[in-house]
């Protein structure tokens, strides 16, 4: 049973950082990311890590300020967000994947449930 659990983020004032979690289970991925989504905005991939190399790629929204880091032992990605500004607030979902195409939501086979980050 494939899983991805999610913690962390909350309000924090702009400027502050705050840090996501997302520990899978069940299978061993290739790729894994983290896209979010305001209201009424389409929804955003804002970083992503291949598990295997540790490469990244990174939303030109977020590059110098948000860091995408793993950690195999503990089956978890993480997102260290810095610097935060009010526009960074959405619904964050990390995404997983087995296939190599880190762009595009649709090539993500399972999701976590979601965590607000807010910004003021």
């Amino acid at each position: 049973h494939v899983q991805l659990v999610e913690s962390g983020g909350g309000s924090v004032q702009a400027g502050g950082s705050l840090s996501l979690s997302c520990a899978s289970s069940g299978y061993t991925f290739y790729l894994m990311a983290w896209f979010r989504q305001a209201p009424g905005k389409e929804r955003e991939g804002v970083a992503a890590i291949y598990l295997g190399s540790g490469t990244t790629h990174y939303a030109d929204s977020v590059k110098g300020r948000f860091t995408i880091s793993q950690d195999n032992e503990k089956n978890t990605v993480y997102l260290q967000m810095n610097s935060l500004k009010p526009e960074d607030t959405a619904t964050y979902r990390c995404a997983a994947a087995s296939g190599p195409y880190y762009r595009a939501a649709k090539d993500y086979n399972y999701w976590g449930q979601g965590t607000q980050v807010t910004v003021s």
